[in-house]
């Protein structure tokens, strides 16, 4: 992962942004020493946002289930229907 200073960033944004879209590969911004922000690609952000809501999905499912909120298949594809219509 390439570590960038924040002064950096200030002064060359425009090259660290296109070797990020290039790369893809995350930048760390460090300030006064310390890790203050990650700079990422938007491809790599939206990729990152789609598995999150997946499995953020798959919890609510598998809590679902621990709970007996469960319906038959039959039932499934009926309420299916009826909200994607």
């Amino acid at each position: 992962m390439k570590v960038e200073l924040v002064t950096s960033l200030k002064r060359r944004a425009t090259e660290i942004i296109r070797d990020l879209n290039k790369k893809h590969e995350p930048v760390l911004i460090t300030e006064h020493g310390k890790p203050a922000a990650y700079l990422i690609d938007v491809q790599s952000f939206q990729e990152m946002t789609r598995k999150t809501e997946l499995l953020e999905g798959l919890a609510r499912g598998e809590s679902a289930i621990k709970q007996g909120r469960v319906v038959e298949q039959r039932e499934a594809k009926e309420r299916m229907k009826k909200w994607l219509a």
